[in-house]
């Protein structure tokens, strides 16, 4: 099977500049695979933010050509994008919790835009909530949840629809690290489920707190391969969903 028809995401030379700028990335090529879990790094103001922006489709390149789940989506109509972001899970840095919403009518949004009832929905989110420490905050609104808390309710709502990939900036930047080893056992935990998972960071000592992860490094607004992770499939086999 070639590297297209297995890839779930795959950029060719994507650059991308905001007005007149220059560029703020630049030839960016990769391929993602399905299960395969990735760590973005690189110094701040590398163009982290920026590629996660392509890839949970906010943002459009300069130029170049993205495919994500078979199709070009650059040249796909705006009115399908919605459909596609769907299937894509976001954490990020700035939470973006519904202001008015609970802690717990945050985490079940994805599940009601599905169409899952109230009745299907109860258990999943306060299981959810339950992991990510949070059961005693479900009625709270995000105004009154300190950082840290806001950021896990932000992560349990990006993965408890179970997207086909997951794409969280900093997501451990506002807890301490024991939860941010607990939130990186549940990303762990979506990927043996078939979830492609990229995870940009700074942090240097989450890169091995993952044994089978590949490692993409922004440098300047291009992109390095220390791993292999942008030529060749992961060894292991993705889990079943």
């Amino acid at each position: 099977m070639s590297a297209e028809t297995d890839s779930i995401v795959q950029f060719d030379n994507v650059g991308l500049r905001y007005g007149t700028d220059r560029e703020v990335l630049s030839d960016i090529s990769f391929t993602l695979y399905p299960g395969s879990f990735y760590f973005l790094t690189g110094a701040s103001g590398a163009g982290k933010t920026s590629m996660l922006k392509l890839l949970y489709l906010a943002q459009r390149p300069s130029r170049g050509m993205i495919r994500m789940f078979g199709h070009d989506v650059i040249t796909l109509p705006r009115s399908r994008l919605p459909a596609f972001r769907r299937r894509i899970g976001t954490v990020f840095q700035d939470f973006r919790l519904v202001p008015h919403l609970s802690a717990f009518d945050n985490v079940a949004l994805p599940l009601r835009i599905s169409g899952m009832s109230e009745g299907e929905i109860r258990k999943p989110v306060t299981d959810m909530l339950n992991w990510v420490g949070l059961e005693h905050r479900s009625h709270a609104r995000p105004e009154t949840l300190s950082g840290g808390e806001q950021q896990r309710v932000a992560i349990a709502r990006a993965v408890i629809a179970r997207p086909e990939i997951l794409v969280a900036d900093e997501p451990t930047g506002n807890v301490d690290p024991e939860m941010a080893l607990k939130l990186l056992r549940l990303f762990e935990a979506l990927n043996r489920l078939g979830t492609t998972v990229v995870v940009a960071t700074h942090d240097v000592h989450l890169l091995r707190k993952v044994p089978d992860s590949l490692i993409m490094r922004l440098d300047k607004g291009r992109l390095s391969d220390p791993t292999g992770a942008l030529r060749y499939p992961p060894r292991r086999e993705a889990a079943a969903p």
